[in-house]
């Protein structure tokens, strides 16, 4: 922890700032005669409509929602393949990976950490009244909270095996309490590409983009440094966190939410699947 909270400070200390530096135009401080208590009602019920909206949307998926659905289902039992040679590839280079990243990776996936920052971000956000850094972080809450609970039934449900606990990686328990059995999909990898996902959409400049992304990519490779994944647990952790980030954020632009121009996508995300490609890429 003593490790975490610095490194938290200073993240989320750079990004206030340029939330401000960056594009001044676009940000729109709110309405100065609203009170800090206004506002956190207004972002308490657009947290609670993004969730609701992400949890209520496949009602209203077509044709081809469902085939991208399938496509990420199907992809995900494909990619079983590289699981083993994957664990191995870590296993055999893990004393070459520092130590002080492997912590940061647990600490910042961890929920009471991963809120705790988030908590900072939004306060900082509702005290200097910035809608940008609210609803960023408005984005981050209600996307959380849904992937949130979509990994944990979904690791209870499939009742997978991790691979430091000398099973199979097609070893299933479902609806076992035991945690050996509660590894698909990644918790640390939702909670870390959500909040990397929705900070970057933020940010127009691309190594910024990249740099955020270096940093949410941290936790997801640490988990597999630590054997506590395989890596179809962390690629279909990344895909649904990003799927969530996405629809939540058109949301909430449908919505007249917040009051500041809705850019284009800059990133665009697919799924690739080929004789010697297999994973999520990622357009600038």
């Amino acid at each position: 922890m003593k490790f975490l909270l610095p490194v938290l400070f200073f993240l989320f200390s750079f990004c206030g700032n340029h939330f401000y530096a960056q594009n001044l135009n676009t940000i729109k401080p709110s309405d100065s005669t609203e009170t800090v208590w206004s506002l956190l009602k207004h972002d308490t019920k657009y947290t609670l409509k993004g969730v609701g909206h992400s949890f209520t949307r496949p009602l209203h998926w077509q044709g081809d929602d469902f085939a991208k659905l399938g496509i990420l289902f199907v992809g995900t039992a494909a990619l079983t393949v590289a699981d083993n040679p994957t664990r191995d590839f870590f296993q055999n280079n893990k004393d070459d990976f520092p130590k002080a990243l492997r912590d940061f990776g647990w600490y910042f996936g961890s929920p009471q950490n991963y809120f705790m920052a988030n908590a900072g971000l939004y306060g900082f956000g509702l005290i200097t009244k910035n809608e940008k850094i609210r609803k960023t972080s408005i984005l981050i809450i209600s996307s959380s909270i849904t992937t949130g609970l979509i990994q944990s039934i979904t690791k209870t449900v499939v009742g997978r095996a991790r691979p430091g606990s000398d099973l199979d990686h097609l070893d299933f328990d479902p609806f076992s309490n035991q945690a050996r059995y509660h590894s698909f999909p990644s918790g640390h990898t939702a909670l870390s590409i959500t909040m990397s996902h929705a900070i970057a959409k933020q940010f127009e400049n691309t190594w910024v983009k990249i740099g955020i992304y270096s940093v949410g990519a941290i936790p997801p490779i640490s988990r597999l440094i630590d054997d506590a994944h395989w890596i179809t647990d962390v690629v279909f952790s990344t895909a649904l966190s990003i799927i969530v980030v996405d629809s939540i954020d058109k949301y909430l632009f449908s919505e007249k939410a917040y009051d500041y121009p809705h850019k284009e996508k800059h990133v665009s995300w697919n799924l690739r699947f080929g004789a010697n490609q297999i994973g999520i890429v990622g357009s600038f």
